[in-house]
């Protein structure tokens, strides 16, 4: 998949193409339902799929430490938009410039001149430009000439409609089963694994310290998860137990995701890993110190273990 970071990159394309604007946070049903009509009009019209979004997220843009977390960063959204199909990523900068770009010179520069857009796909209630004072009226008004238009549609599961904010509900609710539901995968995170205290290790449970880069999260405490990564070639998997928190017997202070595997031990600092969460075994507590800390571990790798079974096959 194609990607292109930031207005000043965007050229114009050599070829049009089918695209759709969003957030796409958490790449959830509804979001593959509009993408796999973005697909579907790319093959008809023998031209690419793009999609288009914005980093920050908009909310993280004028809200701040206020805004909810997020499901998904960039890198899984490239993952998990490439594993679809799209062969095209654009992402935009949401800054200054771009919140007071006019909404008709957004059409106009960006969607029309620079991406050369034939069909788009966007929400009825899709706004933007300066103020939101886009909609799907102008857009349809701008058309004409240029590209056609289609609403996407609404995906409902279990009689609700499914949003990023449902799914952010349902975890915050510790309902992982329900989060899956919704995105048609298990909730999961990736990041590269870095050095820590070595504290795992002091403990007899040592752990691999994944570096999330997040200030907020929409889990907390710790769970029954899987893990996957390549290395030398060749994909692995294996359960494990993972703290999701900021560690309050010890400091805290910054949010962590400590992944302790069960049954392998391989060396896997530099190397990307996704965490697929699949229960919580609790949610996380200070205790008095480290003496207590190392018993309750012991029980939450014991009840992970004891986990397992109800998922596998």
């Amino acid at each position: 998949m194609n990607l292109i970071r930031g207005l000043v990159n965007l050229h114009t394309q050599s070829q049009p193409c089918v695209a759709t604007i969003g957030n796409f946070d958490g790449v959830h049903l509804g979001h593959q339902a509009i993408v796999e009509r973005v697909l579907s009009k790319s093959r008809l019209l023998s031209v690419p799929s793009c999609v288009l979004l914005f980093e920050p997220h908009p909310k993280e843009f004028f809200l701040g430490e206020n805004c909810p977390p997020r499901l998904t960063c960039l890198r899984e959204k490239y993952h998990q938009l490439q594993q679809l199909g799209v062969d095209k990523l654009v992402v935009l900068q949401f800054n200054q410039p771009l919140r007071k770009m006019p909404a008709a010179e957004f059409v106009s520069s960006i969607l029309i001149e620079k991406l050369r857009v034939k069909h788009l796909v966007v929400g009825d209630d899709f706004k933007f430009g300066h103020q939101r004072k886009g909609n799907y009226q102008l857009l349809e008004q701008m058309a004409s000439g240029h590209y056609s238009l289609e609403p996407t549609p609404s995906v409902i599961v279990n009689g609700e409609r499914v949003s990023s904010t449902l799914i952010r509900d349902a975890l915050t609710a510790d309902n992982l089963d329900k989060a899956s539901a919704l995105t048609g995968r298990r909730f999961s995170l990736t990041g590269k694994v870095g050095y820590g205290q070595q504290l795992g290790r002091k403990l007899n449970f040592p752990t691999a310290n994944v570096a999330i880069k997040r200030k907020k999260m929409p889990i907390n405490g710790v769970f029954l998860a899987k893990c996957h990564w390549i290395q030398d070639g060749r994909q692995h998997s294996a359960w494990s137990a993972v703290n999701c928190g900021s560690r309050p017997t010890v400091d805290g202070v910054n949010y962590r995701l400590e992944v302790h595997l069960l049954g392998v031990s391989p060396s896997l600092y530099g190397i990307e890993l996704t965490v697929d969460f699949y229960a919580l075994i609790r949610k996380e507590a200070k205790f008095s110190g480290i003496s207590e800390l190392r018993v309750q571990i012991a029980k939450d790798v014991d009840a992970a273990k004891r986990l397992i079974g109800q998922f596998e096959n």
